[in-house]
């Protein structure tokens, strides 16, 4: 069968002479009759298996008037999972009205009912796949090493204050000369987080950067967590956490251990990496627009718009690690919450949120991100 189904279709479309000596290869072959044989060819049908057909009734989701919300929502909101996403609607649904119009009551409502499963399902051919890897630009500071402790159980904390730091080089597929780095800063407990541009890796310029995300943070930072860095392991910052009236927390992770920092580590490709990509950026001009970014749109956007999960729970049964997560909220949502937070911020950060559109944040950050990239073009 394997034989026969390898030359029919050459068969079928050979000349009478052509045939002959195919004909003649089958049979030797196969030790046919050759009228057996000629049948053979003559009435052989490819099989093929029959698509399954989904079984219950049609999905009331696969209509346009649902799925094309669906997909500009998923899209501006920067690809979430499908739990996520079903946080995001309800978040994104004012802003959707006044970006694009109202939506019919009926698509509405199924919009917010909507499970995660099928939103997977609607958004597959959509999917897309990042594959590209970082590099480690991280150089041990030992100078302070043995006066930092180690800190590992940053999962316990529940009080906002407590952040992770780390850096992002934006140094393309080589580490040689000066080139833009992203300070990031992440609240463990909100997951709110700051970003900050800097030229090189420097005490000076790092600690500037610190300076200015401490003081967009609408909480007092109560301890601070990095990796085993120069750039964080120096006097400057030491002095900087522990010259106060009520010190800082200065603690490292275990040297060559990334989950250690696991919070920033995150962080550090959906709020970076995503959307600056592996690019070299080594131009000095670009790092003030950067801020200029990070500082505006871009900490609104994800701080008011980004839901995420956190890890609640994590056991071991039967050799299978089980884990357990809260529902997605962002950042807002999770300072809004927390009792340790003073009111008056809290009516700040309403006040703000009401007045806030993730689709023009979203515009105004593409429209930076572009500003950027031109001006790295133009300069070359």
């Amino acid at each position: 069968m394997e034989c026969l189904e390898s030359i029919y279709l050459r068969y079928k479309r050979a000349s009478r002479k052509e045939k002959t000596l195919i004909l003649d290869e089958f049979c030797a072959t196969c030790g046919y009759h050759r009228k057996h044989a000629i049948r053979l060819l003559k009435n052989f049908k490819r099989f093929t298996k029959p698509k399954p057909k989904r079984r219950g009734a049609p999905s009331v989701y696969n209509k346009p008037s649902i799925t094309e919300p669906l997909k500009r929502i998923w899209l501006a909101a920067n690809l979430p999972c499908s739990k996520r996403m079903k946080a995001v609607i309800p978040l994104w649904m004012p802003g959707y009205v006044k970006e694009y119009g109202a939506l019919a009551l009926d698509v509405v409502k199924a919009l917010y009912r909507i499970s995660p499963p099928t939103i997977d399902r609607i958004l597959k051919p959509l999917r897309a796949k990042y594959k590209l890897k970082g590099r480690c630009t991280t150089k041990p500071g030992t100078l302070l090493r043995k006066q930092i402790p180690i800190k590992t159980d940053q999962w316990n904390e529940f009080k906002p204050g407590f952040v992770e730091a780390d850096t992002v080089a934006h140094c393309g597929d080589k580490i040689e000369g000066d080139y833009a780095n992203t300070v990031d800063l992440v609240d463990i407990a909100t997951g709110w987080t700051e970003q900050g541009a800097v030229w090189g890796k420097g005490e000076t310029g790092v600690l500037a950067a610190l300076k200015d995300m401490e003081s967009r943070i609408p909480f007092p930072v109560l301890g601070f967590d990095a990796d085993n860095g120069g750039e964080f392991i120096n006097h400057h910052l030491m002095r900087h956490f522990a010259d106060r009236v009520k010190p800082v927390q200065f603690t490292r992770s275990r040297p060559y251990h990334k989950d250690d920092n696991a919070h920033v580590e995150q962080k550090n490709w959906t709020h970076v990496r995503q959307w600056f990509g592996y690019h070299r950026l080594d131009k000095r001009k670009i790092v003030d627009m950067m801020n200029d970014l990070y500082r505006t749109e871009w900490r609104l956007y994800h701080n008011f718009f980004q839901p995420s999960t956190k890890l609640i729970e994590k056991k071991v049964i039967a050799s299978k690690t089980v884990k357990r997560y809260d529902k997605p909220k962002t950042p807002y949502e999770r300072v809004m919450e927390s009792k340790h937070v003073h009111p008056s911020v809290k009516r700040s950060l309403k006040e703000q949120f009401e007045t806030l559109n993730p689709f023009q944040l979203r515009k105004g950050i593409e429209a930076k991100m572009k500003k950027i990239f031109e001006a790295l073009k133009g300069s070359r």
